[in-house]
């Protein structure tokens, strides 16, 4: 069996990125995102509840759309609780220093 070479591979726009970091954090930068993101992982459960809720009064037949909600918010859920973990990991870190 024999295999050809590939000769020409382009490479463009690998490695970069589309959005860039902002060159200097506001201290409120932080709080906020962690806000936003509790919201909208608060939001994205409510949606789950409220699709499942529709699925068994009979409003919606469209099962696919509440397993989809579902794992949505499943997924912010373990993506807030792991962020939480981490940074009570760090906050004990940061306390066992010595001075």
């Amino acid at each position: 069996m024999a295999v050809s070479a590939i000769n020409s591979v382009s490479l463009q726009g690998v490695g970069k990125t589309a959005v860039q970091p902002p060159a200097i954090m506001d201290k409120a930068s932080f709080p906020s995102a962690i806000s936003d993101f509790l919201q909208d992982a608060n939001t994205q459960q409510l949606r789950a509840d409220q699709s499942l809720q529709e699925l068994v009064t009979g409003q919606s037949e469209n099962v696919h759309d509440v397993v989809v909600s579902m794992a949505k918010a499943d997924l912010s859920f373990r993506l807030m609780l792991e962020i939480r973990n981490r940074l009570v990991e760090s906050y004990q870190e940061v306390m066992r220093m010595q001075v």
